[in-house]
């Protein structure tokens, strides 16, 4: 297992009084392992001693605020690559799948691309494996630390330790399109609402509204995932880092 992939998950999941109190623990973990520079760990640091000094319920509110309330900041991978319709059902139901045959328990009410439960399914792989399976949305999470740092949120450096966890870098001109798209802004509630008028996600096999299969863009990003045969993970159980 590797750790640090798990602690990351923990920090870029919805804040709580436990997750204060375990902020310090993660912390050190991440140091043990070593996995992080030294100037990425000290950012990480930065983060969670930004985290201690909010009140809960201020770390929660700014948290909706830049990853449910800011479409172009969520944490589901997949609404990158092809929005929050129903094309992408398929997609969703072949990631249920591969945490299925990696052990991962999912209990939770977030969708499978959730960033923070991608990364606990790559805590269960080896590491080399794991790199390889993050490299491939690498781009997104790219380009999420670059609209995070426009926006001077201590957030990135979790996206910047991804980055160096990962000992690879997204091509450019990816992040360039990712970044090409509009930035929505969360205050604008009559132009939330406008984006937001879409079809709700299917869940199961079938052809999107053209008739082509679904979603291929995150099929394309999803069969690179799965392109080689994952190894068996560890007998034990690995329950999914969610929001309560």
């Amino acid at each position: 297992m590797t750790k640090s992939f798990k602690v990351l998950s923990a920090l870029l999941s919805y804040p709580t009084e436990e997750l204060k109190e375990a902020a310090p623990e993660l912390l050190a973990v991440l140091a043990s392992e070593g996995l992080l520079t030294l100037p990425r760990l000290k950012a990480v640091r930065g983060f969670v001693d930004d985290l201690l000094a909010h009140d809960v319920l201020d770390a929660q509110e700014r948290y909706v605020l830049l990853f449910d309330r800011t479409r172009s900041l969520s944490l589901h991978l997949f609404e990158h690559v092809h929005g929050d319709g129903r094309d992408r059902g398929q997609a969703m139901v072949d990631l249920m799948q591969m945490y299925g045959e990696a052990g991962l328990e999912i209990d939770a009410k977030e969708l499978p691309d959730y960033l923070p439960m991608f990364l606990e399914y790559l805590s269960l792989q080896e590491l080399e494996e794991a790199r390889e399976l993050l490299s491939e949305p690498l781009h997104i999470i790219s380009g999420l630390k670059e609209r995070l740092k426009k926006r001077k949120s201590p957030y990135k450096a979790l996206f910047a330790a991804l980055e160096c966890i990962a000992k690879s870098t997204a091509r450019a001109e990816d992040v360039k399109a990712f970044l090409s798209t509009p930035e929505d802004d969360p205050e604008d509630l009559s132009a939330l609402d406008a984006v937001w008028e879409e079809e709700a996600v299917t869940f199961g096999p079938g052809p999107g509204a053209d008739g082509e299969e679904a979603c291929p863009q995150a099929n394309q990003m999803l069969e690179q995932m799965m392109r080689d045969p994952m190894k068996a993970a560890a007998s034990d159980t690995s329950k999914a880092q969610v929001r309560n």
